[in-house]
């Protein structure tokens, strides 16, 4: 079993910057980042290709987020942007255990899911 550890997460104010890292136990393929503010339904953020070539954002964070990964160092990593209130939540990354030829967005169809990490954005 493949254990996925997010880190990165913190206290930052709006307009601010930080960059997420999920680091993998074992060799992962399609990945993706989702949150869950408080009080909310989880919700998904990004997800990559196994290789990198594919990525996709979700509206409300595009342009400002962006997803890319290492598989030398079994790393999948969320640069956040131009932080907003709004993007308080707890963020988790997860993988499939195999590559598929679609980019996952489905938190029911990944294989491997990490504990999370807190991000809050102070106003």
């Amino acid at each position: 079993q493949v254990q996925l550890v997010e880190s990165g997460g913190g206290l930052v104010q709006a307009g601010g910057s930080l960059r997420l890292s999920c680091a993998a136990s074992g060799r992962t393929f399609n990945s993706g980042w989702f949150r869950q503010a408080p009080g909310k339904e989880r919700e998904f953020v990004a997800a990559i290709s196994w290789s990198g070539g594919t990525t996709y954002i979700t509206d409300s964070v595009k342009g400002r987020f962006t997803i890319s990964r290492d598989n030398a160092k079994n790393t999948v990593y969320l640069q956040m942007s131009s932080l907003k209130p709004e993007d308080t939540a707890v963020y988790t990354c997860a993988a499939k255990a195999f590559a598929v030829t679609r980019v996952v967005t489905t938190w029911d169809d990944m294989d491997y899911w990490g504990k999370g990490t807190l991000v809050t954005v102070s106003s």
